[in-house]
């Protein structure tokens, strides 16, 4: 289910269908047994309301883990620029070669973790990921040699700062993994299909309130829509930019 959540447009059309459906089969079942009685009446109300509650308790427990989820992207976008940027400065303590050539493989790395927020082909999100797990390994080479050759307190610092990047990247990977649950989708969904169903079930007049069937089905296709876009890191609207390591780049690049 987690594909079609990266696709909230297309969530937003088959759940509006699907639930505008729900409203018209109940209201062709009320046709056929033409009217409620006036003491069912009162239990469906009962029912419906209890039923509608529990859909907006639903909506608003998953809008809220959505919420959570776009947060914690956002800050450790934040908290992987100020890893790399702390380590940028510490290079110059390393030899004067082992300095250069690890400020140049974390301006390289820092372009991939750009590219990593901006892109959304899968072929080259692949192609990233491999350029990303290289440059990490030529990254703490270029540490671990001088740390070996110079175990110093000072080197040491150098070290522990490329440990923050390279652990900052691995947060970040698991926070983009961690969506909403399929069981909370599909619970979230079951109970929409029944709260649109006993609405149109328990209509007065099914003909003449259909437009007003259009209501509920488009306003919990709104919410679906909005809960997938802000838990779909790449395929949403709603998406983290990655101001802070754009905005790290352009200083590194600043002779």
């Amino acid at each position: 289910m987690n594909n079609l959540m990266d696709y909230p447009l297309l969530v937003l059309v088959v759940t509006f269908l699907v639930l505008w459906l729900s409203t018209g089969i109940g209201a062709w079942i009320l046709e056929k047994r033409r009217t409620l009685q006036q003491a069912v009446r009162e239990d469906f109300g009962v029912i419906l309301g209890a039923t509608l509650t529990l859909l907006g308790l639903i909506i608003g427990f998953s809008f809220s883990m959505a919420i959570s989820r776009y947060d914690q992207r956002k800050n450790l976008e934040e908290a992987e620029a100020n890893a790399i940027g702390t380590e940028y400065v510490p290079a110059d303590l390393l030899p004067s070669a082992d300095a250069a050539k690890v400020r140049a493989l974390i301006r390289n790395y820092l372009d991939q973790r750009v590219l990593f927020y901006m892109v959304r082909d899968e072929q080259q999100l692949r192609q990233i990921h491999a350029r990303t797990a290289q440059l990490q390994t030529e990254l703490w080479s270029a540490v671990l040699a001088p740390a070996a050759a110079q175990p110093t307190p000072v080197v040491a610092l150098a070290v522990s700062g490329m440990n923050d990047v390279l652990n900052s990247q691995g947060y970040t990977q698991a926070a983009w993994w961690n969506r909403i649950p399929v069981a909370a989708w599909g619970l979230m969904a079951a109970i929409a299909i029944c709260s649109n169903w006993l609405v149109g079930y328990g209509a007065q007049d099914a003909k003449a309130e259909r437009i007003q069937h259009l209501v509920l089905p488009l306003v919990v296709s709104i919410s679906f829509f909005l809960i997938a876009d802000l838990d779909s890191p790449r395929g949403g609207v709603i998406r983290v930019h990655p101001q802070n390591l754009v905005s790290l780049a352009e200083s590194l690049r600043v002779p």
